[in-house]
Formats: structure tokens, C-alpha cells, sequence
């Protein structure tokens, strides 16, 4: 048994310390107390920011001071200005004389359609012509041939009043020598009187008949004119028979095939001008305010920019979009080809000496009205008012100043926190 553990205790003495282990010992303290120190900031940035991010998926932008242009940026679409589609002009038979993709110069044929029905009318109308103008032609001789019966009976008429005239004369000449008694003279008078009266008639019934007749020709005259108008017509329609080239370019389609029939108002052949080109682009319809004919642009192509202007703008909106077209203001780049995407910047209005930052999703995260303001890893949230917006700058009217750093990039994963880490 044993009574206790008295026996196996063993006293230990307390060791005493030696000064390399004193020196490690403070070193270890200070080092301590430095790393408190500098811990402070970060424990307190850490304490102060809502959230933290990495810095490396931020974008940082600059405020400063300089020009900005308002502008409208969108991908165009190159089109001829020029491409009409040509069509029958009446049923027949067409015969082409070209295929797609042939270069072709100004009247140059392209397709013939034979109307056998429209040579038919023409022969018609040709043979009625003949006919209108043969009777114009017979009556004015029928004109000729009154004249000279009406002429010649005027003469007749002329001298019958002469020798009534004259018989009157002699009779009196007689009575007043006692030869004859004095109702012979009165009988030579009424003789005379009735001679006047018929030359009188025969006059003006010669004058009504010249009017009629004059009447009848000019009114067979408007026939044949008529008639040859409608003659004009056929031989016009039958001239655009044939389909030529209404200007230097080339065949882009072509709607029928060789010997096909086809109906009046047909599509036959669809030609473009590649020496007038223009872009068709869609612009956001909020972006469009202000776009008119005549504003300029800039289009690029080629790693160039040309300069154009707006000619026409749609009326109306169409699936969010305005859609435009703007036109080069000189000479189109060489081996621009139709539907080949360019690049288009509709000049709006330019100001200067304004604050600016660089244009980037944080608007439309935060609507335009904050932004995030960068003071060393710590990005606070500060309310900001935009102003003109361009394609790649927006003006800040208020909330920032020159040399602020703020946070272009998506804010979304900041969920709105008023102070965010950037670690």
C-alpha cells in the first residue's frame, strides 16, 4: 500500500532566461504591435465597406474636361440608291437576253416580250387610220367641187342681174320716147328686183355651205388626229416591248425564265446602280430624337471614315427602331459591294469644354443617376446627373469633378451598397 506520492515528487527549479530568448521574445511583441498597427486601416476598410469585389473585374474611368459630340452609332447596311424593277408592260411571251449578276450599260437589252395580240391592234388601228384620213381627203375635194358649183352659179346669177339692168334701161329709154307703154318698164324692174334677189341667195347660200363644209373637214381632221394618237400609243407600247437598261450597272435578279409567259405588270429583271450607294441602318428609337434629313454622319468602311449626311428618316417606329438612310457626300469607297455591313456615327451636336466620363453599362445600372467614386480600394456610391450622351462619353452636369476615378464597368454585382471593396 502506498500512503501517498510523496516518494516520487521531484522539485524542479525554475529556469532562468537568457537574453537570446529575451531578444526573440521582444522581437516577437514588436512585431505584433506592427502588424496591429497596420491592420487597423484594413480592419477598418473591411468594418466601413457594405461589400467587396475583385478589383480585377472592375473598369476604372477618369473624369476630365473636353470636347464631346452627341451622337447615334449604328451598324448600316449598303444598298443601291438606285435599283428599279422593270416589268411587262402587257401579257406575252418574254425572252431574255441577260442573266443576274451581267454588267450592263445604259440601253442595253435585257428581255423582249411579244405580244402577237398587241401587233394585231396596231395593224388595226393603222388600217383605221388609212381609212379616217381617206375621208378627209375626199372631203375636202367634195369642199372643192361646191365651191366651184356654187361659184359658178353666182356667175350665172351675176349676169342675169346684169341684163335685167340693162333691159331696165332700155325699156325706159322706149317708154320715154312713147315706144312702149309704161307697164313694160314696170315689168323690166321686177325683173331686175328678181334677179338681185337670187344672186343675193346664191351668195349667202354659198357662204353657209363654205362654213359647213369647212365644219365637216376639220371635224373628219380631229379624227385622224385622234386616230393617230391612238396609233402613237400601240407603237410606244410596242417600243417598250423592249426592256433595256436604264443606266450603267448591273443585273441584281431576275424574276422569270427564257420563253416564259407572263402577265402585264410583271416583274422581269431588277437592276442597281453600284456607282450610287447608300446605307440603311436602324436606330434605337430613344437615340433618334433629333435625327433629320441633312444631318451629318460618318460612315466607316475599311478601317476609314467618309463623311455623308441623313436623306431620309421613317416617319414612324417599327419594332423599337427608326429606320434611316444616309448617303455618301462624295464618292462611295472603291469594292463597296450591295448588303455589306458598315459602320455608321449620325452627328448630332458637339459641345465643348464639358465633364465628361467614359460611357459604359454603369449607366443603366444605376439609371443615369449614381456612380461609384473611387478613393483608394473603396469605391463609394455618389449621385450624379448626366447630360448630352454620346457613343463612347457622356457629359456629367453634377455629383463628380475632374480626376475623379469612377467605375464604368457593370455595377450590378454592388447590389446597390453605398461602399464596396475593392480587393
Amino acid at each position: 500500500m502506498i500512503p501517498d506520492t510523496s516518494a516520487m515528487d521531484q522539485a524542479v527549479r525554475p529556469r532562468r532566461l537568457t537574453p537570446v530568448r529575451v531578444a526573440i521574445a521582444l522581437a516577437a511583441a514588436g512585431a505584433l504591435a506592427v502588424a496591429a498597427v497596420f491592420a487597423v486601416p484594413l480592419v477598418r476598410r473591411w468594418t466601413s465597406a457594405e461589400r467587396s469585389v475583385d478589383a480585377a473585374s472592375v473598369r476604372i474611368g477618369v473624369v476630365t474636361i473636353g470636347d464631346l459630340e452627341r451622337d447615334v452609332a449604328a451598324q448600316g447596311r449598303v444598298v443601291a440608291a438606285l435599283h428599279p424593277t422593270l416589268f411587262s408592260p402587257v401579257q406575252g411571251i418574254v425572252r431574255l437576253a441577260v442573266k443576274a449578276g451581267a454588267e450592263v450599260k445604259k440601253g442595253d437589252l435585257l428581255a423582249t416580250v411579244d405580244s402577237p395580240a398587241l401587233a394585231s391592234k396596231l395593224t388595226e388601228e393603222r388600217a383605221t387610220l388609212a381609212s379616217l384620213e381617206s375621208e378627209l381627203g375626199r372631203a375636202q375635194i367634195a369642199s372643192r367641187q361646191s365651191h366651184v358649183k356654187s361659184k359658178q352659179a353666182i356667175d350665172v346669177l351675176a349676169v342675169k342681174h346684169q341684163a335685167a339692168e340693162r333691159a331696165l334701161t332700155r325699156t325706159r329709154n322706149l317708154a320715154e320716147q312713147g315706144a312702149l307703154a309704161s307697164f313694160e318698164v314696170e315689168k323690166a324692174g321686177d325683173d331686175l328686183q328678181l334677179a338681185k334677189f337670187e344672186l343675193d341667195n346664191a351668195r349667202e347660200t354659198a357662204g353657209l355651205e363654205k362654213e359647213t363644209q369647212a365644219f365637216e373637214i376639220e371635224t373628219r381632221r380631229l379624227a385622224v388626229q385622234r386616230q393617230q394618237a391612238v396609233v402613237a400609243e400601240i407603237e410606244r407600247q410596242i417600243g417598250e416591248l423592249r426592256i433595256a437598261a436604264p443606266f450603267d450597272g448591273l443585273v441584281a435578279g431576275v424574276s422569270v425564265q427564257d420563253r416564259d409567259a407572263v402577265a402585264a405588270n410583271q416583274a422581269i429583271v431588277t437592276v442597281v446602280n453600284l456607282s450610287a450607294l447608300e446605307v440603311e441602318l436602324d436606330m434605337p428609337e430613344n437615340q433618334a430624337t433629333g435625327v433629320a434629313p441633312g444631318t451629318p454622319a460618318e460612315i466607316g468602311y475599311g478601317g476609314a471614315t467618309y463623311p455623308g449626311k441623313v436623306v431620309a428618316i421613317a416617319p414612324e417606329v417599327k419594332d423599337s427602331a427608326v429606320r434611316g438612310t444616309v448617303s455618301f457626300a462624295g464618292a462611295p469607297p472603291p469594292g463597296l459591294r450591295q448588303n455589306e455591313r458598315v459602320s455608321v456615327r449620325v452627328l448630332l451636336e458637339r459641345r465643348s469644354q464639358v465633364l465628361k466620363v467614359p460611357r459604359g453599362p454603369f449607366l443603366e445600372v444605376g439609371g443615369g443617376r449614381s456612380a461609384y467614386v473611387i478613393r483608394g480600394d473603396v469605391a463609394t456610391r455618389r449621385p450624379i446627373q448626366i447630360g448630352v450622351t454620346g457613343v463612347s462619353e457622356v457629359e456629367v452636369t453634377a455629383g463628380l469633378r475632374a480626376g475623379d476615378k469612377v467605375v464604368v464597368s457593370d455595377t450590378s454585382d454592388f447590389e446597390g451598397a453605398d461602399s464596396v471593396l475593392l480587393r
